[in-house]
């Protein structure tokens, strides 16, 4: 991940926090990040993880995928064309205290080569089979062999 994505982070996220008319304390609180991290973040000092990022998009109500976008950890092309399921994933992906920041960049970067890929779509996706119950199904009509 490049460099270049945190100063747009910080500002962004400052503004997004002037916005919402928080104070930096404020913002803190409810994401539940000290007030000095959130300020060197702020300023581009330090880099947030992916779950500290969606914590504070909760506290401003915003859109965790942009944040993610904004420092680097989500390609904006595959944001802006992702269906609403795959943004839940991508979500669900970010948002897994179980996972280190590395695993996490990981299952995104495999998960959005199958979606550009084609490997993710429905035309792809194995048909399945309705099967019909016994008592709605035709019968074959038997004969004996007094019919024939």
């Amino acid at each position: 991940m490049s460099k270049l994505p945190i100063p747009d982070l910080g500002s962004y996220l400052r503004e997004q926090r002037e916005n919402a008319q928080m104070s930096l304390r404020q913002l803190a609180d409810v994401a539940g990040v000290s007030n000095p991290y959130l300020s060197q973040i702020e300023r581009g000092l330090k880099r947030p993880s992916a779950e500290i990022l969606q914590q504070i998009a909760k506290g401003l109500q915003v859109s965790a995928e942009s944040l993610y976008v904004r420092a680097g950890i989500l390609d904006e092309r595959v944001a802006d064309h992702e269906p609403s399921a795959g943004r839940d994933v991508l979500s669900a992906i970010a948002g897994d205290p179980v996972l280190t920041d590395r695993q996490r960049a990981v299952l995104v970067d495999i998960y959005q080569s199958f979606v550009a890929s084609g490997a993710a779509t429905t035309e792809n996706k194995p048909q399945t089979r309705t099967t019909t119950s016994r008592a709605t199904r035709p019968t074959k009509s038997v004969k004996t062999q007094k019919e024939t």
